[in-house]
């Protein structure tokens, strides 16, 4: 193939993963999750050699895997002349020494591997702080009993991030360094809150995409808005959030927001470095998750998603299912519901349901609130009866306090005004 890369010149990993009886779901690694962590790897730039699954009842203490079985991934990775093995499952500091004394090659695991990715692909300022926030967090715990392998460096999968000298200095240089990171990244939260505040004032609400990572979410961002975002079939393709303009209609403007693609087994250290950029969903007025409707896990991530949304978002904030590439699969096999949608974000099929529904979730999303305004804002009553549903006005030493029911873009009007929400 004339654009596949040279596979003598890529980095060669042996895959590993661990089904042990007393591991959650979350922590297990299934032939599913191998596949994945094949995708990983492509995207991070290196190639498979061969996987091997390990059932334990549970992992062992010294090599997780047991020394037998990695032995057997010793003669895999000498056979197929690997440079590195790569875990699925989340590995301690003591199984990495372990493992890299028995195996005698570089063994890295899944949180790792995201990380590189991550290291890649972050483009903004802001994404760099919170890639290496990430870094040091996942480093600070394996600081001990690491060995050679925390100064790693020479380009390969596994070295991006902080330099040697970095990783060598003590713990407490590194605290440091965290408090600094995370400093900055509140500067940047405080830069979108006052945004997000120019937002509120102008009643723009605001609309996130959310989905599993390669479900198409750069793709429907530039269908609808003409963004122009790179939008490639490769795991986290998109880490930089990425906010447009939208005219739903003629009675309705929002702001659409690409959010990061969420994945299985998505380290914690990691959603909490990114929460400056996740934190858009706090405030979404609307969330659009976007599902691969050809995925053959589909059911699966969008539980993944849901669980993540649930953690992220602000609660009762509506979803809309997007089921993207609806073309590529039969029409039973899509659901069928007001908050659903067929689509396809390459060709634009579905493009004028999708902002209808759109147009319908702000239209059913009213917000039973007390609004109390001075007695200078009085024509407020007037403007209330006209475009709101008033259920009651009340004139107080503190002003005027009305019972109303609000759309969005009035609520977003009145937001400090607002002395109850009901």
């Amino acid at each position: 193939m004339e654009n596949q890369p040279d596979r003598k010149m890529q980095e060669r990993a042996v895959l590993v993963g661990l089904n042990a009886d007393c591991f959650t779901k979350e922590q297990t690694a299934t032939d599913e999750t191998l596949e994945e962590l094949e995708a990983l790897l492509e995207t991070a730039g290196g190639f498979c050699t061969g996987k091997i699954l390990q059932n334990r009842h549970t992992p062992d203490a010294h090599s997780f895997i047991g020394e037998g079985k990695a032995l057997e991934v010793k003669m895999l990775a000498e056979v197929t002349e690997s440079t590195m093995v790569i875990f699925d499952n989340e590995l301690s500091p003591g199984n990495i020494r372990a493992l890299e004394e028995i195996i005698g090659v570089t063994v890295l695991d899944r949180s790792a591997l995201i990380l590189d990715i991550f290291a890649q692909r972050a483009k903004t300022r802001e994404g760099r702080l919170q890639v290496e926030l990430a870094q040091y967090k996942y480093l600070l715990p394996r600081l001990s009993g690491m060995g050679t392998s925390l100064s790693r460096q020479g380009g390969g999968i596994g070295t991006r991030g902080p330099g040697e000298s970095k990783l060598e200095t003590d713990r407490r240089h590194i605290r440091e360094r965290i408090s600094r990171l995370q400093a900055e990244l509140e500067q940047v939260r405080q830069v979108r809150a006052v945004q997000r505040e120019r937002r509120m004032k102008n009643s723009v609400p605001v609309v996130a995409i959310v989905g599993y990572t390669n479900a198409g979410k750069s793709t429907l961002l530039n269908q609808l808005t003409g963004a122009d975002i790179p939008a490639n079939n490769r795991l986290f393709d998109t880490l930089d959030t990425t906010s447009r303009q939208l005219k739903v209609s003629d009675n309705l403007d929002v702001v659409l927001t690409d959010t990061v693609g969420f994945i299985a087994k998505l380290p914690h250290h990691l959603v909490n470095a990114f929460h400056a950029t996740l934190e858009e969903l706090e405030y979404a007025d609307l969330l659009l998750h976007v599902i691969d409707s050809s995925d053959e896990n589909r059911e699966d991530h969008i539980a993944v998603v849901d669980r993540l949304v649930a953690k992220l978002a602000k609660p009762g904030t509506p979803v809309l299912r997007c089921y993207n590439k609806a073309d590529l699969v039969p029409k039973e096999d899509i659901p069928v519901g007001e908050d659903v949608v067929a689509i396809s974000a390459k060709s634009g099929v579905g493009m004028e349901n999708l902002l209808k529904a759109i147009e319908d979730a702000f239209g059913h999303s009213r917000h039973h609130v007390i609004v109390t305004v001075p007695y200078s804002m009085g024509g407020m009553v007037q403007t209330l009866h006209d475009g709101a549903q008033v259920l009651g006005v009340e004139y107080t030493g503190e002003g005027i306090a009305i019972e109303a029911v609000l759309d969005p873009i009035l609520y977003g009007k009145l937001r400090e005004y607002i002395t109850k929400e009901c």
